[in-house]
């Protein structure tokens, strides 16, 4: 098989190597040294193509906030039982609960948020998927989502192309490249993030009520997707939220005579972000937002490319 330009990493793969190049705070760190070690033990890394962080830490913005999360996408040979793949995720998942980045509960209410978490990716630390799925960009079987769901809301390829982008290989094979030649990003994703992150946020405000099901959470998920999605369809790069947020309020003030409230509102993102609490002035003032955030989007790059035509 080609190589492509791709790079073999040593399987005795060391952590503080890893270290060096990228800025892992301590939780992460040991979450991913447990991980190739459960791997090793459990399956052998000669069923692995390919170990992938991506997302903020792998572009060294550490947001230490209360829900940051730590993400890794294990890439398998297509040769492997998803029988072995199955039942080496169950330990994948105590690996979360285990270092904090997912909860352990009885309750029946949190177990159905589990479920939806797991249909939508949301506050999922490790993705599997095999060779085949991953060079066809078949975004469900990747990211372990609802068919449907995927299908109908979510903005798969600025999401891929997103991550491809925004990711280091730990171990094994590059196979971004190839795959990142497949993706153009269609105008139909900016839709499916409005009305995907629409969906999401009102879902916060009516589980609100219940203190314990931390809803907030996944407000600040609507906006963080909303954002990084939107920037992506414009800029094809992946800062920092604060440099993101920043952006669009500049954005928004292209399009608005009078000045807007949303460089509060995004100030406020931010700071939940770090103090995570409830606080229904800004549930309620999200959905809006997020319309806002998107159109503002869409309009720029409509704009952009009226002026290179004209």
């Amino acid at each position: 098989m080609p190589n492509n330009g791709s790079k073999n990493f040593n399987e005795n793969i060391s952590l503080d190597e890893i270290k060096l190049k990228i800025h892992l705070n301590d939780r992460s760190r040991n979450y991913i040294n447990d991980l190739i070690i459960l791997i090793k033990k459990e399956i052998g890394m000669d069923k692995i193509l390919s170990i992938i962080l991506f997302g903020s830490q792998a572009s060294n913005q550490i947001e230490n906030t209360n829900i940051s999360d730590c993400d890794i996408l294990v890439i398998f040979k297509d040769g492997t039982s998803q029988k072995k793949i199955k039942n080496i995720e169950k330990y994948f998942v105590s690996l979360e609960i285990k270092h904090q980045f997912r909860e352990h509960t009885d309750s029946f209410f949190k177990k159905v948020l589990d479920v939806i978490q797991r249909s939508t990716g949301m506050f999922v630390s490790h993705f599997v998927t095999k060779k085949r799925d991953w060079e066809n960009t078949t975004f469900y079987r990747i990211f372990s989502v609802n068919r449907l769901f995927s299908t109908l809301f979510a903005p798969t390829k600025i999401v891929l192309s997103s991550v491809i982008d925004n990711s280091i290989i730990l171990y094994g094979l590059d196979l971004r490249q190839e795959v990142k030649k497949k993706l153009e990003i269609p105008s139909t994703d900016m839709i499916k993030s409005i009305i995907m992150n629409s969906i999401i946020s009102i879902f916060s405000i009516l589980i609100s009520p219940f203190k314990k099901l931390k809803s907030i959470k996944y407000n600040l998920e609507a906006i963080k997707w909303s954002l990084k999605a939107s920037n992506y369809y414009l800029f094809q790069d992946s800062p920092s939220l604060k440099t993101i947020t920043k952006r669009f309020e500049r954005l928004n003030h292209q399009h608005r005579r009078k000045k807007s409230k949303i460089g509060i509102f995004f100030l406020k993102f931010l700071l939940l972000r770090k103090f995570p609490t409830t606080d229904f002035k800004f549930y309620f003032q999200t959905p809006l937002n997020i319309l806002r955030i998107h159109i503002n989007g869409i309009l720029y790059k409509l704009n952009k490319y009226n002026s290179k035509k004209n």
